[in-house]
C-alpha cells in the first residue's frame, strides 16, 4: 500500500496552484467557469472521468475514479464560489482544493481496497446551493457516504445547521397621489411594513433556535405616490426542517393577513433554494476525529450551537455526512473577510490543509476495508432519519 503522507506530498505543488488560481480569480455564485475548469484538469490529469454541466447546473460537475474491485462510494464535495467585493473570504478555494486533493490521493490506494471515490463540484454554496438540486434529483443516492470540511481559524466537529428557507413577498397594489388622491389608492409598502409588524409579533411565541430575518428590497418611488409594488425577503431558519416549515407557514400567514388589511394582494415565492439542517453522522464523524488525532492534531474544539445554514444539509438527509473545520490561521479569524481570505495562501494553512486531506483519506479506508464500520455508519443513518 503506498504511502498517505507520500501522495499528498507530492500533490502538494498542484494543489497550491490550483488553490492560488482559484483565490486569484474569483467568481461568484454559478458563474465559476474558471474555477470548475481548473478542478476538472486536475482531475482529469489523474484519472477521473468527468462530467460537466452536471445535472444540467453549467458550473457543476461529477468526476467518478472506478477502481478495479467492487467496494463503497465515497464521496468528496468541493465548492468554489467567491463572495461579492470580498473575494475569497469564506475559503472555499481552499475548501475545493482540500476535497479534489482528498480525491486523487484516494485514488491513488482504491484499486488495492476497491471501490469507487466522486468527486462532486458544487457550486453558489453561498446563494443558490446547487447541492440541493443535485441532493433532489439523485446524485447522492447510490453514495454510501460524503465528506467536506471548511477552513476556519480552529479544527473543529462536524455539527449541525439550521434548516432554512428563504421566502420572497411581492406585494401588489394601486398607485395615486398621496396627497390629492389617496382613497383612490393602495398601498403595497403597507402590505410590508404590516407583514414586518405581524412577524414581530409572532417571534413571542416561537422557538429560541428559530430565526426570521428580513428586508423591504422595494417599497415605492417617490412620496407623493401610493406605492403600487412591495417586495420584501426574509430568511426563514430553525434547528429541524420539520419546524422551519412550521414556522414558514406562519410567516406566510402574516403577508396574507397584511395584504388582506391592506387591499392588496401578495405573491409568495422561494428566492433562493432550501436548506435542510445538516445531520452530522457521529459514527462517521468520530471515525474522521480519530484519524486527525492520529496524524498530530490535539486541540479539535465542539461543535458550538448551529447559527447558520448550508445546502451540505440537503446532502445529510441522503447519505451519511459530515462538515467538519480545519484551521488556517493560528490567529483569530472572521469569516467573509479580506483578512479571512488572505489566510488561504500560507504555508499554515497548507500544512492544515495537507494534514485534512490525510484524515479524509484514512477515514474513507477504513470505511472500504472494514464493512463492519460501514454498515454502523448507515445503522446510524437509517435510525436518525426514520
Amino acid at each position: 500500500m503506498k504511502d498517505i503522507k507520500t501522495i499528498i506530498d507530492s500533490l502538494e505543488s498542484e494543489l497550491i496552484k490550483l488553490n492560488e488560481f482559484i483565490f486569484n480569480n474569483p467568481e461568484l455564485g454559478n458563474m465559476e467557469y474558471k474555477s470548475a475548469a481548473a478542478h476538472m484538469d486536475l482531475l482529469q490529469e489523474y484519472g477521473f472521468h468527468i462530467e460537466k454541466n452536471y445535472m444540467d447546473i453549467p458550473t457543476a460537475f461529477k468526476a467518478t475514479y472506478t477502481s478495479k474491485k467492487s467496494g463503497p462510494t465515497i464521496g468528496y464535495l468541493a465548492e468554489y464560489d467567491a463572495l461579492p467585493g470580498i473575494g475569497h473570504g469564506c475559503g472555499h478555494n481552499i475548501l475545493g482544493v482540500t476535497s479534489s486533493g482528498a480525491a486523487i490521493t484516494l485514488s491513488k490506494v482504491i484499486d488495492d481496497l476497491g471501490g469507487t471515490v466522486i468527486l462532486f463540484g458544487t457550486p453558489a454554496e453561498e446563494t443558490n446551493g446547487a447541492k440541493v438540486i443535485l441532493a433532489e434529483k439523485g446524485a447522492f443516492n447510490d453514495v454510501d457516504i460524503a465528506m467536506i470540511s471548511h477552513p476556519s481559524d480552529k479544527f473543529m466537529e462536524s455539527g449541525k445547521t439550521l434548516a432554512m428557507e428563504a421566502i420572497q413577498f411581492t406585494f401588489k397594489g394601486k398607485s395615486a397621489h398621496a396627497s390629492s388622491n389617496p382613497d383612490k389608492g393602495i398601498n403595497a409598502l403597507d402590505a410590508a411594513i404590516l407583514t414586518f409588524n405581524n412577524i414581530n409579533a409572532l417571534r413571542e411565541h416561537i422557538k429560541s433556535d428559530t430565526r426570521i430575518h428580513g428586508i423591504i428590497k422595494e417599497g415605492g418611488k417617490a412620496a407623493n405616490i401610493v406605492p403600487a409594488l412591495a417586495i420584501a425577503q426574509f430568511y426563514i431558519r430553525s434547528a429541524t426542517k420539520d419546524y422551519m416549515i412550521e414556522t414558514s407557514n406562519k410567516v406566510k400567514n402574516c403577508a396574507n393577513a397584511a395584504a388582506l388589511a391592506t387591499g392588496s394582494t401578495v405573491k409568495i415565492e422561494n428566492y433562493e433554494y432550501s436548506n435542510d439542517n445538516l445531520i452530522t453522522n457521529s459514527t462517521l464523524s468520530n471515525l474522521y476525529l480519530d484519524k486527525l488525532k492520529d496524524l498530530g492534531i490535539e486541540k479539535i474544539y465542539p461543535a458550538g450551537p448551529p447559527k447558520g445554514s448550508s445546502d451540505v444539509g440537503n446532502v445529510s438527509h441522503v447519505c451519511p455526512t459530515i462538515h467538519p473545520y480545519f484551521s488556517i490561521s493560528e490567529n483569530e479569524l472572521v469569516g467573509h473577510t479580506k483578512e479571512f481570505a488572505n489566510a488561504t495562501c500560507t504555508p499554515y494553512a497548507y500544512e492544515s490543509m495537507k494534514k485534512t486531506i490525510a484524515a479524509l483519506v484514512l477515514t474513507a479506508m477504513d470505511i472500504i476495508e472494514y464493512p463492519d464500520i460501514l454498515k454502523k455508519i448507515k445503522d446510524e443513518y437509517l435510525s436518525v432519519m426514520n
